[in-house]
């Protein structure tokens, strides 16, 4: 009887762990391959000059800030479905395809802001204090790659609905056939292969435009075509804009926008704290925040998964099962983070020899820097993992706000005035040491929410 009874409530924690990982891998497979496109591109465009390399670099830097307000807007479409999803109405497939509408109008809406401010980017850059001929690159690329973002958020959307409809491999599916895609445009066009044109940077910057276009088209036929999401009616019904979706969406993805700008922000100033020391401080920061941004799209795919296994017990109100969803996701986002610190710790040396080669000039002095930075990154990653994952939890209980300004708090509050202080005698240690403190309040933080909401769930009865 007690095997029994053990075996029975082992099976609904197997359950959630394969459930997890099934919903979680095509997730994190295509986290990759969004961040191989812009290594693609930042490989193709450095072989040009130093100065390509520059001007698209500040481009980017200006054009992925107001991306990630998107991101945000788009990220909020998993947890509404997931819910839906949970609570089983009979209007639910109705209610599903309003949402999807929503997130497609709701990129309507904010693209033609961002698309003016983008226009006017040049007058930006010279009142930043950039060379005038820098920010004239910077500016006619820009003008090419602006013309991505609203397929970008087309995209971000339409995953966003195969997430929290548990189809996520149809995004890994498109996103494998653009990454050469892409590639092989950079190639053309950069240089003026096959009788075309050499463009320079804005070749490049038209390569992602049709891979963009391409990655939405795909998402857009997958709606109509695939037989568990066609029902949903997402392009046959859009129409006039669902405005109450609309604005769910908005309450909800705005605060992640803004809370995701906060982290991009916190690091971002981190960059231009380490850029008052010495070129090899600044490289070898490059190269650790490049390896840890490479590992953090495994607990990063594992909160998507989680933000909507939460979101559908929450629909269903069983707060049993949120409990459970969030443990394992959790469980799994340390445990991998967990890995990868004791890689980047025990093997620093393989990983940043990706990067520079210690036996060139100044390449020993980076390499050692950037070994000391992989150290203190083993600390970063669990904390990195767990704030993550716990965001994407708060998420599927429809909580944004509480993270906001956790992340504000966190990440401004405690994050960069102590990477600043710790800066003026230890330099780029001393900024990754503050930004691992940032992130372990965050986490706290974040943790301390996420039990507070939700002991207040309903438990279903006992036995």
């Amino acid at each position: 009887m007690l095997f029994v009874s053990t075996r029975m409530a082992a099976t609904p924690w197997r359950d959630e762990f394969r459930a997890c990982l099934g919903l979680g891998v095509p997730l994190i497979l295509t986290n990759a391959i969004e961040m191989a496109l812009n290594l693609t591109n930042a490989a193709m465009i450095g072989r040009i000059a130093p100065e390509a390399l520059a001007a698209s670099t500040i481009a980017l830097a200006f054009y992925n800030l107001c991306l990630m307000f998107g991101i945000g807007l788009a990220a909020a479409v998993s947890p509404l479905i997931a819910r839906e999803r949970g609570e089983a109405s009979p209007d639910r497939a109705r209610a599903i395809g309003r949402l999807a509408q929503g997130g497609l109008w709701n990129s309507l809406a904010l693209v033609v802001p961002i698309w003016v401010l983008l226009w006017w980017c040049e007058p930006l850059f010279r009142l930043a204090g950039q060379d005038p001929q820098l920010s004239a690159a910077a500016a006619s690329y820009l003008h090419v790659l602006q013309w991505s973002l609203l397929p970008a958020l087309i995209y971000l959307s339409l995953r966003s609905v195969l997430a929290a409809l548990e189809r996520p491999r149809w995004t890994v599916v498109i996103g494998l056939a653009a990454v050469p895609l892409n590639a092989l445009l950079n190639w053309l066009l950069i240089d003026g292969h096959a009788g075309l044109p050499a463009m320079g940077i804005n070749g490049s910057a038209i390569a992602t435009v049709t891979s963009n276009i391409v990655m939405a088209g795909g998402l857009l036929a997958v709606t109509m075509l695939d037989r568990h999401i066609r029902p949903f009616r997402i392009v046959p019904g859009f129409g006039r804009p669902p405005f109450r979706a609309c604005a769910d969406l908005w309450r909800l993805g705005g605060p992640i926008g803004i809370g995701i700008m906060l982290e991009v922000g916190m690091f971002t100033a981190a960059t231009a704290l380490i850029g008052h020391y010495d070129v090899a401080a600044l490289a070898s920061h490059a190269i650790a925040l490049q390896i840890a941004s490479f590992t953090f799209m495994v607990p990063l795919g594992i909160a998507q998964a989680a933000t909507v296994r939460v979101g559908k017990a929450a629909g269903a109100h069983d707060g049993a099962a949120v409990g459970r969803a969030g443990a394992v996701a959790l469980m799994l986002g340390i445990g991998t983070m967990a890995v990868s610190a004791l890689l980047l710790i025990g093997l620093p040396a393989p990983l940043i020899a990706l990067f520079v080669d210690a036996r060139e000039e100044g390449g020993a002095q980076v390499a050692a820097s950037a070994a000391v930075l992989l150290g203190i990154a083993g600390l970063f990653q669990l904390a990195d993992g767990a704030q993550v994952v716990l965001s994407g939890m708060l998420r599927g209980l429809r909580d944004s706000r509480g993270p906001m300004v956790i992340a504000l708090l966190g990440y401004w509050g405690v994050g960069l005035p102590m990477a600043a202080a710790l800066a003026v005698r230890a330099a780029a240690p001393g900024v990754w040491v503050g930004l691992t403190a940032g992130l372990c309040a965050t986490a706290a933080l974040l943790y301390w929410r996420w039990t507070r909401l939700r002991t207040a769930l309903p438990q279903p009865p006992s036995a």
